[in-house]
């Protein structure tokens, strides 16, 4: 058995020591793919005869996988005579191999081909579904058997965040790894990071730092978000006790193929909005979203509609606002139908107010996570903007857009939304 001696960074040192699970995530520099490629090799060519797979979620072809890198390595490290490149796979020393696969088209028949395998390598790791982990774990169960992965983060909720970050599986070495973590980071890519730094600070955490997605590139309230963080008005956010709750609803329907219902919990704090809670299903009946309310400590609250809160009900003839109310609810009249070009006076409405809101962190993050995509639909071709695109991000982007058409500065919010009625002044 002949062993390499391969100069590692620092922060990859754990991941030397055996373990079922084996994760390296973080932002473009950090090294982490390359980290893998390099200890694979290491591994074949000490533990002859190794089986080992390369995976990603999406595979058309070779040229997406980890292939070339992993024969790069081969080259760098001087142990070519040993291993040997076909078109699909690398045979290994003594009878091993490595072969590339996409797990997206993969079954639970199908993944069988894969027991008995000793390494599995998840690269681009951000992307694989929950479905596609669930056939793997089981399946790399061959003794002495590890899963690798590496990823740049996007959202908590990916499957490969999920079950290394969250819920961390017992005995799984999970390291974060960025481009200061790197001795070799090349000066080239510092520009490159320098440059990203400087034109697009709003994608700059994500891409470099290993941050979670905050804002669509180009979306309408990216700019607010990023600010947001700058200030420091997203984190623990509390409610006062002596103001009024206030809900923000778009209405969903009921059914398979229903659009989300999203609602706000919102307090005004004289010129602060304090933004406290977000909530979201599809396709479920009132009484669900009622529930939600009570089970919050919400029951309280005062609930704001759009102009479709007058809407009746096709089965019982009733209105949402006559439902909300007979449910116990103040319920304000819903907000009149404000006509063509609505969704972009929200939009306006919202960026106009961006400086004062401040997010309750840990329960508005899927609410931020949508507004941060909400985003123009664009003609291509022609590079024409044709208005705000209608997709799963528009319910809360639609719902908090009402809360900022409806905010009245301290002082009137009492007012708002009240019929206003004239005393007989005679002929004017």
């Amino acid at each position: 058995m002949s062993i390499l001696k391969i100069p590692t960074a620092k922060v990859f040192e754990p991941l030397l020591r055996p373990a079922r699970y084996k994760g390296a995530f973080g932002g473009r520099g950090s090294g982490k793919s390359h980290f893998f490629g390099e200890l694979l090799v290491e591994m074949c060519q000490a533990e002859r005869g190794t089986l080992a797979v390369c995976i990603r979620e999406a595979q058309r072809t070779l040229a997406q996988s980890s292939k070339r890198l992993i024969e790069s390595k081969i080259a760098s490290l001087g142990v070519g005579q040993g291993f040997k490149n076909y078109s699909d796979r690398i045979a290994t020393p003594g009878d091993g191999v490595m072969i590339f696969r996409g797990m997206r088209d993969h079954t639970a028949d199908s993944i069988k081909s894969l027991e008995g395998f000793k390494i599995a390598w998840i690269d681009e790791a951000q992307s694989l579904s929950a479905h596609s982990l669930a056939l793997l774990r089981p399946t790399i169960r061959a003794p002495g058997s590890e899963l690798w992965a590496s990823w740049n983060p996007r959202r908590k909720s990916d499957a490969i965040d999920d079950f290394l970050r969250i819920r961390k599986p017992s005995g799984a070495i999970v390291v974060n790894a960025n481009w200061r973590d790197n001795p070799w980071f090349p000066a080239v890519l510092d520009e490159e990071r320098r440059t990203d730094l400087s034109l697009y600070p709003d994608r700059y955490n994500h891409i470099w730092e290993g941050g979670y997605v905050q804002a669509f590139e180009g979306a309408y309230f990216a700019q607010l978000l990023t600010q947001a963080h700058k200030d420091g008005r997203i984190g623990k956010v509390a409610a006062d006790p002596l103001l009024p709750l206030r809900a923000f609803i778009d209405i969903g329907g009921a059914g398979a193929t229903a659009d989300a219902f999203t609602m706000w919990i919102v307090q005004w704090a004289g010129s602060e909005i304090r933004i406290l809670d977000y909530y979201e299903s599809a396709g479920q009946v009132l009484a669900y979203h009622v529930n939600w309310l009570r089970s919050r400590g919400y029951q309280n609250a005062i609930l704001y509609l759009p102009h479709d809160g007058m809407a009746t009900n096709n089965i019982t003839g009733k209105r949402y606002e006559d439902h909300l109310r007979d449910a116990g609810f103040a319920v304000e009249p819903p907000v009149k139908n404000q006509g063509r070009g609505a969704a972009m006076m929200r939009i306006e409405a919202l960026r106009r107010l961006g400086p004062q809101l401040w997010w309750n962190e840990a329960t508005t993050e899927a609410g931020r996570d949508a507004i941060g995509f909400y985003h123009e639909r664009k003609d291509e071709v022609r590079n024409v903007g044709l208005g705000p695109e209608h997709d799963w991000s528009s319910h809360a982007a639609d719902a908090l857009g009402l809360m900022a058409i409806c905010y009245e500065a301290p002082g009137r919010a009492g007012t708002f939304n009240r019929v206003i009625r004239y005393k007989d002044q005679g002929w004017v």
